[in-house]
């Protein structure tokens, strides 16, 4: 009689196992739509502003837009649905597990035959030729790990200084040592900006959080000084006559871009710039492209659409069921809306050159699989509100 009863407990156990995991609530609509809308008006961004390059490179006009259908768009959509099924609960256990897999994938750009180096970062891994941006990927795993660990410590531990502050700037400290020496500046800042607003929402202090900017900022100016190049290109984003063949060519290149799209747009596929005038046209300055061919009605369009992404996500925040969702979905929304504001500033000259991608946008599978890959843990967050 116990040997049947404790086999009815296991498989009691077994159900309750899977059963939570899985949920058939509906979700937010008006946040997947939002994002869908992005994504659709980014791929066809994409295709106009890569054509050239991809038949002046390999000699076929959809071959960018090809591999980023196949490598980013493919893959990132099986895992947003199968996220989305997922109870996001599951996750709240591996803080540890999703912070070692961070280090981990930021530091294999650093081992020889498997790091690659584009430009001055070495920002990439090339395994069996499949080549990857870690970076993006430790995003998530960042957002979840964070969110995790700030959940189970509880608002008074957060707050205070020895239990709060001080392990959080270890945290922040481990895992931007291997982004700066890439150095990828331009993610760094992302990852920190949304490390600060999860602490920020957790309960962190604003005394706390003020303290440990202006150290950052401190740790920034360091970083300017010991390389040369990033002083220069901070003056060049204020005084841009000084690198005329440089980064003031590409600032410039922008401007003209976004100036002669007027209104309404020189029309899709019409560019001029992305006739190897502009650097990057299919990745940092696509923005400039959309300007250029679809004018200031459709670029105010997106920027107003990512901007509700931003209210939507944060009211879904507001509203989330446990503390471990409600920062993760900060962290995912601050994710998003801050790296369109990086880049859209950036090609309106409100900001220097950082490299940042627009999400769902621009060129660049691991980038549009890790978005898609959040997306899917938000929308299934949305069903349980």
């Amino acid at each position: 009689m116990r040997f049947i009863t404790s086999r009815n407990k296991k498989r009691n156990k077994l159900k309750n196992f899977f059963k939570p995991r899985f949920s058939s609530a509906k979700p937010d609509y008006v946040l997947g739509g939002i994002i869908f809308l992005i994504l659709i008006f980014g791929l066809i961004a994409l295709y106009s502003a890569s054509n050239f390059e991809s038949l002046n490179k390999f000699g076929d006009t959809y071959y960018l837009f090809k591999h980023q259908l196949i490598f980013g768009l493919l893959p990132g959509l099986i895992l947003l649905f199968i996220l989305a099924r997922i109870n996001y609960n599951q996750w709240e256990k591996y803080p540890v597990l999703f912070f070692i897999l961070a280090i981990i994938l930021l530091t294999l750009v650093f081992i020889p035959g498997v790091g690659a180096t584009y430009g001055r970062a070495k920002s990439w891994v090339n395994i069996a030729g499949f080549s990857f941006q870690p970076a993006e990927i430790v995003k998530l795993l960042f957002i979840l790990s964070l969110a995790s660990w700030f959940a189970h410590r509880g608002k008074e531990k957060t707050s205070d200084f020895w239990n709060g502050l001080v392990p959080f700037t270890v945290i922040l400290a481990l895992i931007s040592l291997p982004i700066i020496m890439q150095p990828d500046i331009g993610t760094l800042a992302v990852v920190v900006i949304i490390a600060f607003a999860i602490y920020f929402i957790a309960g962190g202090k604003i005394f706390h959080i003020i303290s440990l900017g202006l150290v950052g900022l401190g740790a920034f100016g360091i970083l300017i000084a010991q390389a040369p190049y990033r002083a220069q290109r901070l003056m060049t984003f204020l005084y841009p006559e000084l690198d005329p063949e440089g980064i003031g060519y590409h600032i410039k290149q922008a401007f003209l871009a976004i100036g002669s799209g007027g209104w309404f747009g020189l029309g899709l596929g019409q560019s001029r710039q992305k006739l190897a005038y502009l650097p990057e046209v299919k990745a940092d300055s696509i923005f400039a492209i959309i300007a250029e061919e679809m004018g200031f009605i459709v670029s105010a369009g997106l920027i107003i659409l990512f901007l509700v992404l931003l209210f939507r996500g944060l009211k879904l925040a507001q509203a989330a069921p446990d503390d471990f969702s409600r920062y993760t979905i900060v962290g995912i929304i601050i994710w998003f809306s801050l790296q369109a504001f990086l880049n859209i500033a950036a090609m309106v000259g409100l900001l220097p050159l950082t490299g940042i991608p627009l999400p769902f946008i621009s060129y660049g599978g691991t980038a549009l699989m890790s978005a898609l890959a959040a997306t899917g843990i938000l929308i299934n967050i949305s069903k349980h509100i």
